[in-house]
Parts: structure tokens; C-alpha cells; sequence
């Protein structure tokens, strides 16, 4: 009587494991929704085309979801999160360049991923005019991922896990290029950072102190001829007189157009979160903001395509002295935003 109560037990274990796992496989979608990005009424319109690529609930979990996947990699150990990095305004903290798979070096500092729907190119040479196709160059790069899309997909393929947010995000579980690129700029484009100090003196809920406001207005002097409106960059491509590293021998937008007029040219980043962002410059040359201004007053190189902004009244550079320096950096710490460094929803 005993064995067969055993055997009994042991059978309706069976059955309610096995009825466990069926529901798991087939249980219902989770409801999918539009997702209505948030950002202050001052922002410059979205450049992101969301009829071509709606962002979604589903599709931006799925694309969180991949920007930490290590297997999107040719062994399986760096993901877009390994580069960019949360806490640091999803840049890469205390590396001059970024090191990628089998600690290989590349050529350029990780630019920060913030209020990307609103640009019009990305990459430090702007080679990417469309953020659903801008995963890929880290992806199939030697010096990062080193990976191409079919090795991807096959590995992910076998994953039940994505086939489940393949389904819930697109309807079926075919795992595609195109998916996986379009989810990874979901995710991105939900990367919005408008809630700085600065933001809230715009928005008059707090005001700035004395060195800010002076800060302010020397920045609007001698820095918002290039770091202009609201997201701090007018997204140009300028030579700022840095010398030639030979190191990475990196010509910026040259090596885009092999057009001699822009050598040395690279965009201009935004200064949002530049508090966090440090090394500073497309490869990483000062660790410091101090060291910025300091270049910028007694470093710029004069040669034939330094941008116009830097040779004016006859003087090469930016004219500051130390105090005026200090309140720069004072109101440039004004846009650190607190809240997207520390967001949950942009976490692995």
C-alpha cells in the first residue's frame, strides 16, 4: 500500500511539473502598448522615425535585454553594456579607448548613450545617420564584439527565453538582423536624460547659485558656439587643433569621406552628464575637465582646417583664466542628471 501511495505521489508530481513547464512555454502574451517618450517641451524634436520602428513595451524589454547579452559577441563575454556603462552616462569610466573582446584596444574613446531620438548622426565621424542600424558597427567591429548578425541570431535562436520576446515583441518567434537591431534602438531611444539641475532653473522649480550663474554665462561666451541648445551640441564636425595621435591614427570624419577638409574633424558631443563622462575627447587624452579648459586656452594647434571658432581677434584657442574656468566647470556640473545614471528601467 505504501509503494503504490509512492508511486501515486510520484506520478502527480509528474503531472503538475509537467502542466508547470507547458505553461510556461504557452502562456499567454503579456499585452503589448505604445510606449510615449518623456522629455521637457524645450527639447528639439525627435529625429527617430517611430513609424518605421514603434517603440513598445515589449520591444524596448527586449532590446534592454540585448544591449547586456554578452552572446551577441564571438565568445560570448561583451556586450553594448560592457562599453557603456549605466553609472558613467553609458560610457566607458577610466578607459582612454575602448577594450572590447579578448581585451583587444580600439581606436576611439565610448561616447556617451543619452537623448539619442533627437540626433541626426551617430558614432564620432557620424557615419551612422540612423539609429536602427548603429548596433551593428560595435557588433561585427574585430576590436569590439567581433561578431557578425547570423552567429548572433544562431545562438540566440536557441534560446527559448528570446524566442518568447521575439514573440511578445513582434508577434512570432523568428530571431532576424533586423530585430535585433531595431530592439536594441528601442531601448535606446528610451535613454532620455532631461532632468538636471539645469533643467529644473529652466523650468523655474530651483535656482542657480552665483558661480553657476556666472558659469553660465561665460559658457554661453566662449563654449555655445558648438555646445549649442538644449541637448549641448550642434552635432557639426569641427577640428579643434588636438594633435595627431599616432597611436590609433584616427582622422575622424576622414575616414568617412577622404575629403582632406576634414581632418582632424570629429562631432561634437553633447556636454549632458559631462560630470560622469570622463576620459574626455574621441580618444580619451584628459581625464579631468580641468584639463579640457586648460587645453582649449593654451594647447589648441593652429593648422589649415582649424575650425573658424578657435582663431578669432588673431588668438588660437579659447581666452579664459583660472577663475573663469572654474565657474565653467561649475555650471557644467549643472547637467549631471542624478535620476537616468540610477534609473532601474535602463539596468541590466
Amino acid at each position: 500500500m505504501i509503494k503504490k501511495i509512492f508511486k501515486t505521489g510520484l506520478l502527480l508530481i509528474f503531472i503538475l511539473n509537467f502542466i508547470s513547464c507547458s505553461d510556461e512555454v504557452i502562456q499567454p502574451l503579456e499585452k503589448d502598448e505604445v510606449i510615449s517618450l518623456q522629455f521637457p517641451s524645450y527639447f528639439p524634436e525627435m529625429t527617430f522615425n517611430k513609424d518605421e520602428n514603434p517603440i513598445t513595451k515589449n520591444g524596448v524589454e527586449l532590446g534592454r535585454k540585448l544591449f547586456y547579452e554578452g552572446r551577441l559577441s564571438r565568445n560570448n563575454t561583451i556586450s553594448c553594456g560592457f562599453c557603456h556603462i549605466q553609472e558613467n552616462a553609458f560610457t566607458h569610466h577610466g578607459h582612454t579607448v575602448s577594450h572590447g573582446i579578448d581585451d583587444r584596444i580600439g581606436i576611439r574613446n565610448a561616447p556617451a548613450i543619452q537623448n539619442m531620438v533627437f540626433l541626426k548622426r551617430y558614432m564620432w565621424d557620424g557615419v551612422i545617420h540612423n539609429l536602427n542600424e548603429q548596433p551593428i558597427i560595435p557588433i561585427t567591429d574585430v576590436n569590439e564584439m567581433d561578431s557578425s548578425m547570423p552567429e548572433a541570431i544562431s545562438k540566440l535562436s536557441k534560446d527559448e527565453v528570446y524566442k518568447k520576446l521575439f514573440k511578445q515583441a513582434y508577434g512570432d518567434e523568428n530571431i532576424t538582423g533586423e530585430r535585433v537591431l531595431k530592439a536594441l534602438s528601442q531601448f535606446m531611444s528610451t535613454l532620455i536624460s532631461g532632468d538636471s539641475k539645469y533643467d529644473r532653473f529652466k523650468q523655474g522649480k530651483e535656482s542657480f547659485s552665483s558661480e553657476e550663474s556666472q558659469g553660465l554665462v561665460l559658457f554661453q561666451q566662449k563654449c555655445a558656439s558648438c555646445h549649442s541648445g538644449e541637448l549641448f551640441t550642434d552635432e557639426s564636425f569641427r577640428n579643434t587643433g588636438m594633435y595627431y595621435n599616432t597611436q590609433f591614427k584616427d582622422a575622424g570624419r576622414h575616414r568617412v569621406t577622404l575629403d582632406q577638409n576634414d581632418w582632424m574633424k570629429f562631432r561634437v558631443p553633447s556636454l549632458r552628464n559631462v560630470e560622469y563622462t570622463a576620459p574626455y575627447m574621441h580618444d580619451g587624452r584628459f581625464y579631468t575637465l580641468e584639463a579640457v579648459l586648460n587645453f582649449y586656452s593654451d594647447s589648441v594647434e593652429d593648422n589649415p582646417n582649424l575650425d573658424p571658432q578657435l582663431k578669432q581677434n588673431k588668438h588660437i584657442g579659447i581666452a579664459m583664466n583660472t577663475q573663469e574656468k572654474q565657474f565653467i566647470i561649475t555650471f557644467l556640473k549643472t547637467l549631471s542628471d542624478k535620476n537616468f545614471i540610477t534609473n532601474p528601467k535602463f539596468a541590466e
